[in-house]
């Protein structure tokens, strides 16, 4: 099964360079957004199996987007997962991944664990 994402930041750079990561890895970049609104809509639109979303979106909140979305959501910074961790615990994401541990490996293993854990 082909594993489809979206992708949320508002760095243009960062978009680019994780998508061109993530789909020579093997997923389906179905979708990249700056803003919030703009990620509801494709979300809605492309239902895609997981969303990867910045925790600092410009003016906006990647944990305002993952509570609106009903997609599961990996949060992801480049900051410490402990800089936010409380923060995470409390959100509906399903984990945090640093923008440097990024991989198509890493998105599978969380969103595997998830999965498992949905169906006990």
């Amino acid at each position: 099964m082909t594993l489809r994402c979206l992708l949320v930041d508002d760095n243009q750079h960062f978009l680019a360079a994780a998508r061109d990561l993530l789909e020579r890895e093997g997923l389906v970049v179905a979708g990249c957004a700056s803003r919030i609104a703009d990620a509801t809509g494709q979300a809605e639109t492309l239902r895609p199996d997981v969303a990867l979303v910045d925790i600092k979106l410009g003016g906006e909140n990647g944990f305002d987007l993952a509570a609106r979305l009903t997609t599961p959501v990996i949060m992801i910074s480049t900051h410490d997962e402990d800089d936010y961790a409380d923060l995470i615990a409390a959100s509906p994401a399903i984990g945090f991944l640093a923008k440097t541990e990024l991989s198509a490996d890493a998105v599978r293993r969380m969103l595997s664990i998830f999965q498992k854990r949905q169906n006990r």
